[in-house]
């Protein structure tokens, strides 16, 4: 593989691995299985390895998850919440055993102790004690932030109020650590009532845990049987852990539901043997599992071992591969999301598979369908991805007659028929007003990164398509005030808050207006690149892409992006439309003598007057750049209430702190400058 063609399989790596944290974490609504995430992820880790000088500190590989839900308030942790790297078979997780000790300069036959527990597929979240109350609750976010589910968490029975003091000591201040899930029983009892009262359904018990604990109403949460298994702690003060042991003694001491299969094993055997039996236990146990998790028990030499970026050295998880059945494909049919990936979808009779029954099965994208080589009436075997959706593995060509069809990808959109665009391995819409696709375009477009129309949120928006008062991006400018008021949970106080943010919103930058219209392959900074060398609409509807491939940043892809869909006629008509409706750019200057201009700045901590996407943003407006990491290269570390590890990181590599009062300073010297 060529420099070229790296960089240009990572970019396309790294937008197709962003946006299945965004389904999976975010909307909890994934689209592709962990196995094949999990591939996506290895091949980018790899990529990277080979060549170092495309690293980048927005890359996937340095994070965990994904941004926290607008709806929620940030939840900042103390000490950062990592994933855990998978070992896919018991070769791996021996081959885990003597990278530690390697690392430790350990001779191969000294064994070292693992606690080994089952891997519960619920949501990470953490709970902060002060002086043995309980304080808070967060998800695990992005592993940074999370979202604050203080009061859901709260209704958790298994959760307590109050620490037990008893053999050990109640600590100044502790972060815990543990899994949110749902038992099957739950889980079916709760799928069953959905059915009776109309509604959607689960598609599994993690999916559940994670919808319930993440529902803006606490009342919703607590009429959910949500149950907590505390696995270990985060931050903490006033006591002194030597083992993970003692951390799981000293939780179920205090009064946490700690799960009663965990174990002390001596050495690696002992954790294979545990990894086999617990394989053969996992449908007989009441909740779901997909793997052990296994923790090296010495604090001190977990302290040695350390972290890469996303996952400690000291922990793995074991997992165990999903279960699998064969069937045949009836037909397969073409499913358009709501940012216009068309997806092919097996359908087949009811099949059981992982203890439901399914219909219909992903086949990820067309790409994914060719190498397989699927084809209508196809047995094939399928399996539960990373037990969530349904999933076809693999075609049983020996089983094939003959009389099977090939799978033609559409060249036009099976829902609208509009012009059809490849992004990487998806095959997209790139229709603005494809009904399969306006809510998602419409909340992309109110976003606060793009037109920033406060109060627009999911489910306003769901209701003004399902009823029919928006057919295009354009027509939220146009409602009048009774029509607003006459949605669901909303008054005339409520319509006058939304129309007022409209008319906020009708003062934006051509960068913003490009970004918030969600051409396909143009992100923020692609769109500040056009706005920036054409300055105007009119220069950038002729323009042509030999014209775009000029500037420096644009590539091949994007430049015949930008050029089919401006050419989109109903594309111009909807853009004309925002334009009619007062929609205005204002010029954009920015002095370079300003503080923020060519410098790069890190977050750590919550800020009293912006939420961190906000300062953020403030930075980039200013022609500064905001990173999530800190490095050599970062020039400032804005310190909120509460820092991470950041501040360590940064302290010790010598950058420049600031405090929020210093920031709104030098904000308020750019805008002078500006």
């Amino acid at each position: 593989m060529t420099k070229k063609e790296a960089e240009k399989r990572i970019q396309e790596l790294r937008k197709q691995i962003n946006y299945h944290n965004y389904r999976y974490y975010v909307l909890d609504d994934p689209v592709i299985s962990d196995e094949e995430y999990d591939r996506l992820f290895k091949e980018l880790i790899e990529l990277e390895k080979r060549f170092p000088e495309f690293k980048s500190p927005e890359s996937p590989t340095q994070r965990v998850g994904a941004p926290p839900r607008k709806e929620f308030t940030p939840f900042t942790h103390k000490e950062e919440m990592f994933s855990l790297q998978d070992a896919r078979n018991e070769d791996e997780i021996i081959e885990f055993a003597r990278r530690v000790k390697r690392f430790l300069n350990l001779p191969e036959s000294l064994d070292i102790e693992y606690t080994a527990e089952p891997k519960i597929d619920g949501l990470s979240t953490e709970i902060v004690y002060e002086k043995g109350i309980f304080k808070g609750a967060g998800t695990r976010g992005d592993g940074v932030t999370g979202e604050d589910v203080t009061l859901n968490v709260k209704t958790i029975k298994t959760v307590p109020l109050y620490l037990i003091e008893d053999d050990y000591p109640v600590p100044a201040r502790i972060d815990i650590r543990g899994e949110v899930y749902m038992n099957r029983k739950d889980f079916e009892e709760l799928n069953k009532n959905r059915l009776i009262n109309g509604e959607s359904v689960f598609a599994n018990p993690r999916n559940a845990a994670a919808g319930s604990l993440r529902q803006l109403d606490p009342n919703i949460t607590a009429s959910r049987k949500l149950d907590f298994f505390a696995w270990g702690v985060g931050y903490y003060e006033g006591i002194e852990f030597k083992t993970q042991w003692d951390v799981l003694l000293a939780l179920k001491a205090w009064g946490f539901k700690v799960n009663p299969f965990i174990k002390l094993c001596k050495n690696i055997d002992e954790v294979i043997e545990y990894y086999r039996e617990f394989e053969k236990k996992r449908d007989k146990l009441p909740y779901d599992i997909d793997g052990i998790v296994i923790k090296v028990n010495s604090f001190e030499f977990q302290k040695k071992l350390g972290r890469t970026i996303r996952a400690p050295r000291w922990a793995i998880a074991g997992k165990y591969p999903a279960p699998e059945v064969t069937t045949r494909i009836k037909e397969v049919i073409f499913q358009v999301g709501r940012t216009g990936i068309i997806t092919p979808v097996a359908i087949f009779d009811p099949t059981p598979v992982g203890g439901v029954v399914v219909q219909r099965a992903t086949l990820h994208n067309f790409d994914e369908l060719r190498k397989m080589d699927v084809k209508s009436g196809d047995w094939v075997y399928l399996r539960r991805a990373g037990e969530v959706i349904p999933e076809v593995v693999k075609v049983i060509k020996e089983k094939r007659k003959g009389d099977e069809k090939s799978v033609v990808p559409p060249s036009k959109c099976p829902v609208c028929e509009g012009d059809v665009f490849k992004e990487g391995a998806y095959l997209k819409c790139i229709n603005l007003s494809c009904p399969a696709k306006l809510k998602g375009a419409i909340r992309h477009f109110a976003g606060k990164r793009a037109m920033d129309i406060d109060g627009l949120g999911a489910k306003l928006i769901e209701q003004l398509v399902d009823k029919g008062l928006v057919k295009d991006l354009a027509d939220v400018y146009y409602l009048k005030r009774h029509q607003w008021a006459a949605l669901e949970r909303m008054a005339d106080k409520s319509a006058e808050n939304i129309i007022n943010a409209l008319e906020r919103s009708k003062n934006t930058t051509l960068a913003r207006f490009l970004y918030a219209l969600g051409i396909p392959l143009v992100g923020e900074h692609g769109a500040k690149l056009l706005a920036k060398h054409f300055g105007s609409l009119e220069r950038l509807y002729s323009a042509t892409a030999g014209e775009l491939l000029k500037i420096e940043g644009i590539g091949p892809e994007m430049a015949e992006s930008m050029v089919k869909f401006f050419r989109e006629e109903h594309n111009k008509k909807v853009i004309q439309k925002l334009l009619d409706a007062g929609i205005k750019f204002e010029e954009v200057k920015v002095s370079k003598e300003n503080p923020f201009y060519g410098k790069t700045f890190v977050f750590t901590g919550a800020l009293k007057n912006f939420t961190r996407e906000e300062a953020q943003r403030i930075v980039e407006d200013f022609g500064g750049r905001a990173a999530g990491s800190v490095s050599n290269k970062v020039n400032y570390l804005v310190v909120g209430e509460d820092p991470g590890s950041k501040l360590q990181k940064a302290l010790k590599l010598g950058i420049k702190r600031v405090d929020e009062e210093e920031f709104i300073k030098m904000i308020e010297e750019a805008k002078k400058l500006k």
